[in-house]
């Protein structure tokens, strides 16, 4: 039997993460995807509030490249969420390398974001900060995530490790 997710606390964050990500996907990023008869008067709604509130352009007039991340979103990252939920939930061995994937795609992303939106000059200094209250926590989580990853991975290399040799002879 798995051990449970409330007593592994760093899990139980991700597996948190990643069912509010799933939402926020379906109810916000994606919905430039959509058909439109298939995009409710709420997503809209919170699309404009995005905008209204972060002065975000990329919901504006994306870059070519943001509209591709935004595919990337529903290629990947729904897929992934919807394996990583339960993967987590269970204690799944295969999470630090799919969750290391997962945070370098994320981090590289995000950072990507980042460095296009700082250099806007449609928006002012503080609605730039503004913009990193919605950015930047999922680039602190993405490379919290890749360095909790490595040290897992780290930890089950080094106990897979053969014996050190000596001159080509095991040790004994």
């Amino acid at each position: 039997m798995a051990t449970s997710v409330f007593s592994r606390k760093t899990d139980l964050f991700y597996l948190v993460f990643f069912c509010i990500h799933l939402v926020v996907m379906f109810n916000v990023d994606l919905v430039s995807l959509y058909p439109d008869w298939l995009k409710q008067k709420y997503m809209l709604d919170l699309r404009k509030w995005q905008v209204a509130t972060y002065k975000d352009q990329f919901f504006v007039s994306p870059p070519a490249w943001f509209t591709l991340y935004t595919y990337l979103e529903l290629l990947y990252h729904v897929p992934f969420c919807l394996w990583a939920i339960p993967a987590l939930k269970n204690n799944d061995p295969r999470v630090p390398i799919q969750l290391l994937i997962y945070a370098l795609e994320t981090g590289i992303t995000t950072i990507t974001c980042i460095a296009d939106y700082m250099s806007w000059t449609v928006i002012s200094r503080a609605e730039v900060n503004q913009l990193h209250t919605l950015y930047v926590p999922y680039l602190a989580i993405s490379v919290f995530m890749g360095v909790d990853m490595v040290a897992r991975l780290n930890a089950v290399v080094a106990g897979a490790r053969p014996p050190p040799t000596v001159a080509g002879k095991k040790t004994r």
